[in-house]
């Protein structure tokens, strides 16, 4: 591959300041209906872990727990703990995280719809499986059609969001998948809340509804426009400035189309993009791909979204009482991304991160020394304390829907260029989804094990990715997609990374205008 301006960087100059465009109502309806993938992905988080603590449910398909939950005198903490039971809720992340791999060529040589249509399709597909189940296989073939489905969604939908959007509103809009997320998570809890008393078949009723966000997404992937990238990616150029103008509102796109058309060159020569995204230039993008999403599961919050009502119930709650705190959990969920989605692209990524993180190692702590003084085994939790613990997990929730919440999918979504972006994506969702299946399987295990230890496990986790942030990640704010590569250059490690460029190059110039990184490092 050649050494130039475009070959090596995907564009030649910084023309950020020269972009011009609005919110439009095509990108918000765009968004809008795009973001609804989100909300397959949190019903399913909500629903799982409320079905699994229902009787009938149990009953069917795994009596054994069933009598462990109902019987007298067992540990408190490993009430739940059965591998079938941890399968039912993991399979699909596995299946998901399979498919995201599949899913980055497609994306890459079918557009962004095309994925977003498949994930739809095997949505539909798994909560048809699920609703129909009459035994433990029909209802992990569901939950393995459910995780391809996500897998595709998970890997396209983001993208497309980070693609459609203006460069300085990308945060705000991008947290639409996040907002979609923690709005399915609500809805999962309402109605497991609801179908919890429809004896035998409510668990039934919450597995099928499943299908209303997948049809809609389905119906939304066949109507929304393609991506001005993708198409100017696929050769389709002047259609790609058509779409361009008119979710930008304006003609006057000529900067932006320009780094487009550059970007697009250099993806165009890039044959094998896992391969590339290998090499030393793209190491800092790599790394976030990776860490990111990882982060964002080792925080816990997953464990408490799947196994909120498990989690409550095991702490003392009655089962009314373990399902409607799981509902308050999903309501300051979706509340604290509204914040989120209000702050980012003013505060920026970096302070929500970090404070977000601080807030949360408060919280486990909390919830660890109130489970471990007043906790035991085979002890009940007073009232008192009970509600102590709810109030302290719905302010760890809060933080982490406006910080690791959106923004573990923002970040990573929004620093590749476009040779690397299909597989970026892909491997930002595989590695989200390869860690939700480990803590989704093992949570059960861990709880039995560790006590009220598992809270100080998370929380020396998002210590160290608190840091992590402090230390590693340049502030993206505001920075157009198609120059985010410039990005790492002016930080003051990732610029030690970095292969040096020449001088010809356009870079000289560019890097002549940043005498300081985002970090105020010289």
């Amino acid at each position: 591959m050649a050494g130039g301006g475009v070959a090596a960087l995907g564009v030649s100059t910084d023309r950020a300041a020269q972009y011009k465009g609005r919110m439009t109502l095509a990108v918000a309806m765009t968004c809008l209906v795009a973001a609804v993938g989100g909300a397959i992905f949190g019903y399913d988080i909500g629903i799982s872990g409320g079905v699994t603590s229902m009787d009938p449910f149990l009953k069917k398909f795994f009596p054994a727990v069933f009598h462990k939950k109902n019987s007298g005198g067992r540990n408190n903490y490993c009430k739940y703990d059965n591998q079938g039971l941890s399968a039912f809720t993991s399979s699909l992340y596995l299946a998901g995280l399979v498919a995201s791999l599949a899913a980055s060529p497609v994306t890459r040589n079918y557009g962004r719809k095309a994925s977003i249509v498949c994930g739809g399709v095997s949505f539909l597909a798994g909560a048809a499986l699920n609703v129909a189940a009459v035994n433990l296989a029909m209802l992990i073939l569901g939950r393995i059609m459910l995780g391809v489905g996500i897998g595709f969604g998970n890997q396209a939908v983001p993208l497309y969001l980070s693609e459609m959007a203006p460069a300085h509103l990308r945060g705000g809009l991008n947290m639409m998948f996040q907002l979609a997320t923690t709005l399915g998570i609500f809805t999962a809890n309402l109605i497991n809340y609801g179908t919890q008393n429809i004896k035998p078949w409510g668990w039934r009723l919450s597995l099928g509804l499943a299908a209303a966000p997948a049809l809609l997404m389905t119906a939304g992937g066949l109507l929304l426009p393609e991506t001005p990238n993708s198409l100017i990616e696929r050769g389709r150029v002047d259609e790609g400035r058509r779409v361009l103008e008119r979710i930008r509102g304006t003609a006057d796109v000529d900067a932006e189309f320009t780094d487009m058309v550059e970007a697009s060159a250099l993806a165009n020569t890039v044959e094998h993009p896992f391969r590339n995204i290998l090499e030393r230039r793209n190491r800092p993008q790599l790394v976030m791909a990776v860490c990111m999403p990882a982060f964002q599961i080792l925080t816990g919050i997953n464990s408490i979204l799947f196994y909120a009502p498990v989690l409550f119930q095991s702490m003392g709650f009655g089962g009314n009482a373990s399902l409607y705190s799981s509902v308050l959990t999903g309501a300051v969920l979706f509340s604290s991304t509204l914040i989120s989605i209000g702050t980012v692209d003013r505060l920026g990524r970096r302070k929500l991160l970090i404070s977000g993180g601080i807030q949360m190692i408060v919280c486990q702590v909390i919830v660890a020394v109130i489970l471990g003084v007043k906790f035991g085994a085979e002890k009940q939790l007073s009232r008192s304390y009970s509600i102590v613990v709810v109030v302290v997990i719905c302010l760890f929730v809060l933080a982490f829907g406006w910080s690791w919440g959106p923004l573990g999918w923002t970040v990573p979504s929004e620093i590749f260029p476009l040779e690397t972006r299909s597989a970026g994506q892909s491997i930002t969702v595989a590695v989200n989804l390869l860690f939700t299946f480990a803590i989704a399987q093992a949570f059960l295990s861990l709880l039995c094990a560790f006590k009220f230890g598992i809270f100080l496990f998370f929380a020396s986790w998002i210590t160290v990715m608190t840091a992590f942030v402090y230390v590693f990640l340049p502030e993206t704010k505001g920075v157009p997609i198609e120059e985010m590569v410039l990005l790492w250059r002016k930080h003051w490690f990732w610029k030690k990374v970095m292969p040096e460029l020449p001088l010809e190059d356009g870079w000289g110039a560019a890097e002549g205008h940043a005498a300081t990184d985002n970090n105020g490092h010289k």
